[in-house]
């Protein structure tokens, strides 16, 4: 036995940090995190919330769940940011390139943060669950972003 055999795998460790990232949530419908890495090094967290100094939905209340808008639907009507747009923002309000980066979040993007996400020129995503938003698939391949579902860690 040598010691690698009881270490996590490169996956399964940033997957694993990006799950309890997604324990920060604010979010009343699902609880995200990412995490963006680059050369095995962890750059930018980021989790599913209001934005910074906007009252939290836990204290507003769900404005999707009022509305009756159905997941994967109209994501302008949120008060939220998304775990994978807080990652790239956290990036940029710190001057960290996040080019040729990987991200591991729980849940595979919608298409908002698809664009983002090949915008910012990340260049793997690896997730856990799917997400309801075909259109991201479809960008993130045509970009040429692999994207690579990770078996529950």
């Amino acid at each position: 036995m040598t010691i690698e055999d009881d270490r996590p795998s490169w996956e399964t460790y940033f997957m694993d940090i990006a799950s309890l990232v997604a324990k920060r949530s604010t979010c009343l419908r699902r609880s995200v995190g990412a995490v963006v890495v680059k050369d095995k090094r962890l750059l930018t967290t980021g989790y599913n919330g209001a934005p910074m100094n906007v009252a939290h939905c836990r204290v507003t209340g769900c404005i999707r769940e009022q509305m009756k808008i159905p997941s994967g639907e109209r994501h302008e009507l949120c008060r939220g940011i998304h775990a994978e747009q807080n990652a790239i923002i956290q990036a940029a309000y710190h001057g960290v390139s996040i080019k040729k980066a990987d991200l591991y979040c729980t849940n595979l993007p919608c298409s908002i943060c698809a664009k983002m996400i090949i915008n910012a020129g990340i260049r793997t995503i690896y997730y856990l669950s799917g997400y309801a938003d075909v259109m991201s698939e479809a960008m993130l391949k045509e970009a040429g972003v692999d994207v690579l579902k990770i078996e529950s860690t």
